[in-house]
């Protein structure tokens, strides 16, 4: 049959039956919903033809009514004739005529629906005749057209809006704190896009070859672990296919141990494969009971969506608690070092005036000789304090010269030197919220003293070679064993900046001044590295305690600490004897023969010979093994009158 067939088309009327047909499509272009859609189509059915009354009508498997227009007086719908149009017409599509109470009913099949439902179109009239059958059947195919535009114009709009909604819930995952909080989010996500009454998610791990069920909901704890291959999680993790199950407990594959472990009873069912970045499979993510009818494709390609955002978002979560855990754990553990240890009055003393400052963002400087635990008080500073959390950076001014410690303390752009092939943040930028400790303060040139002076004032600092300020949130405590007061009277150092620095000053007394302290601090050391050799804690004996306690200790905790550190790998029994730090020690008969701090020059001008010959001159491993800067070094050769350091000096450029 062609168009020139059509009664309509011999009639003259072919404009008015193609613009029904235009109306019907652009209808169908135009609304939201099958519903919307037949509510404005049926109508104009009863217009163009001679019917009284046009419905649809689908089979789910009872024959259900969809969408109607008019009146009729018949008592019962004639459901076998719907049945018959609809088995007739299974090869085809054409008009079916069925006589009912003098009423002419033409019934014509329509696509399907989008859930595979069978679908019948069907017009009833006194005056309907069997001429309208190729107008009918025309028409509609047109609206039959029209049904399945607007069904998939529709599952688009549905799916736009759930794509949309997904990337929305999954924008708020990123503000998860941690795991758990993360994953009763993502639970509560699921149960609102797919409007179901539960969700839960299932993490895959390989090795004990189990699912860990979290949140579940009922259970102690909310997390259940189950063996990975049973029920509909063991089959989704292991195949990495979708499962849908309208009725659980027909369904031989699911699995009631969950149900009997929480006391619920599942019903529906959507569960998808949760796949990581690399598209490997980490778990399982469900669904559970759908608050109206059952789960569709639709659902399955939503949790699938929010499986990807979800699988990303919870690895971003692990690794940052990971990152938060092994903080902490650094955090405890440098807090558990800096402790002072020592019992004297002077210990008990400036421990009360740490756990004072600890508490306010002061600056603070902090005087003693070198090796007398300047770098351990900043740190308990820190740790103890407010900042505890944040960075806490040391530098040492001593160990850079004047070009490098303007881009070490402040950072640099890209292009600001030859070398500064990209740019760098500076120490005060890696230390910001906490605390940044500068050690050996004296020595700064002049020039970083007026850049640090305007950083302490401002509480900003420049990137060298940029223009741009950055402010900063850094506490400041400095440290020397020079004098500084002595240096600000000979212009070496500048006056505003020690008055700034030196808001609280902080005077550290060298070891021989607190004998008391030698031997807790000893064991104190005995005990930490005979951990790190993997021995059991060494004693010290009774001889022992008092050669050390009768040493001067020119070093000051430094060389006690690096003393224990060598007795603890090195001794050969249990207990420290004396012959053990025999090696360190003054020889009594040579200790009477000069006042006390003659005595100590002397012994420290042999100690640091001995450590030259020892490393056959190499003044950078003398100072190593002293455990100073070579700098230093210099400086306290110098400060002992030992003349044969600047002939060492001059002869240390073959190292």
């Amino acid at each position: 049959m062609t168009w020139t067939d059509l009664p309509w088309v011999a009639r003259g009327e072919m404009g008015t039956a193609v613009q029904l047909c235009d109306r019907l499509l652009q209808a169908a272009l135009k609304q939201d919903s099958v519903a919307d859609y037949l509510r404005s189509a049926l109508p104009e059915l009863t217009t163009e033809f001679p019917a009284q009354w046009v419905g649809v009508w689908k089979r789910t498997p009872q024959w259900e009514l969809v969408a109607e227009h008019g009146r009729h007086t018949w008592p019962q719908p004639p459901l076998r004739f719907f049945d018959d149009v609809i088995e007739r017409e299974a090869g085809g599509c054409w008009p079916n005529v069925f006589e009912l109470d003098s009423w002419t009913l033409i019934g014509l099949s329509l696509p399907t629906s989008s859930e595979g439902q069978p679908r019948l179109l069907v017009l009833a009239g006194r005056r309907l005749t069997a001429e309208e059958l190729p107008t009918i059947l025309a028409i509609g195919r047109v609206l039959g057209y029209g049904l399945s535009l607007c069904e998939r114009l529709s599952r688009y709009a549905r799916r736009s809006d759930k794509l949309q909604n997904t990337l929305a819930v999954a924008a708020t995952f990123a503000g998860a704190p941690d795991t758990t909080t993360l994953l009763e989010a993502i639970a509560n996500a699921a149960t609102k896009l797919l409007d179901c009454d539960r969700s839960s998610i299932f993490i895959w791990d390989r090795e004990r070859h189990e699912v860990l069920a979290c949140p579940a909901l009922g259970v102690e704890g909310g997390s259940l672990r189950i063996p990975d291959n049973i029920g509909i999680v063991g089959q989704v993790i292991h195949t990495g296919d979708a499962i849908r199950v309208d009725e659980a407990y027909s369904d031989a594959r699911f699995s009631k141990t969950v149900d009997k472990a929480t006391g619920y009873r599942t019903q529906t069912l959507l569960a998808v494969p949760l796949l990581d970045a690399d598209g490997k499979r980490i778990g399982a993510f469900e669904g559970i009971n759908k608050n109206h009818g059952t789960f569709d494709s639709d659902d399955e390609e939503s949790l699938t969506q929010l499986g990807i955002q979800a699988a990303v978002a919870l690895a971003s979560t692990r690794e940052r608690d990971n990152l938060l855990r092994s903080h902490r754990q650094l955090t405890e553990q440098a807090a558990s070092q800096a402790q002072i240890i020592g019992n004297s009055v002077k210990m008990q003393q400036l421990r009360s005036t740490v756990q004072r400052l600890a508490q306010t963002d002061l600056p603070v400087l902090i005087l003693g000789e070198s090796g007398t635990g300047k770098e351990v008080f900043t740190q308990a500073l820190h740790y103890h304090g407010t900042r505890a959390k944040q960075p806490f950076i040391a530098v040492n001014c001593a160990a850079l010269t004047e070009t490098l410690l303007e881009s070490e303390l402040f950072g640099h752009e890209k292009g600001a030197f030859t070398d500064a092939h990209s740019a760098r943040q500076g120490k005060f930028e890696l230390a910001e919220g906490g605390t940044i400790l500068l050690d050996e303060i004296g020595d700064m040139s002049p020039n970083g003293q007026a850049k640090l002076l305007r950083v302490l004032e401002q509480k900003v600092i420049t990137r060298v070679g940029g223009s741009l300020t950055i402010p900063i949130d850094v506490r400041v405590v400095a440290a020397t064993n020079a004098q500084l007061v002595q240096l600000v009277r000979e212009k070496r150092f500048r006056e505003d900046l020690y008055y700034r620095l030196s808001v609280v000053t902080i005077e550290l007394p060298p070891l021989r001044d607190r004998s008391d302290d030698v031997i807790p601090l000893a064991e104190f050391f005995l005990e930490k590295f005979s951990l790190q050799a993997k021995r059991p804690a060494l004693s010290l004996s009774a001889e022992a305690k008092k050669r050390m306690q009768a040493h001067g200790w020119p070093g000051n905790v430094r060389e006690l600490r690096n003393l224990m550190e060598r007795v603890a790998f090195l001794a050969p029994g249990p207990a420290v004897q004396a012959e053990d730090i025999a090696f360190i020690l003054t020889p009594e008969k040579d200790s009477l023969d000069f006042g006390l701090a003659d005595a100590t020059n002397k012994f420290q001008q042999e100690y640091i010979r001995r450590a030259i010959k020892r490393v056959r001159g190499n003044m950078s491993e003398a100072a190593r093994l002293l455990g100073l800067h070579r700098t230093n070094l210099y400086r306290k050769m110098s400060q002992l009158g030992m003349q044969e350091g600047r002939l060492d000096i001059l002869s240390d450029s073959h190292e």
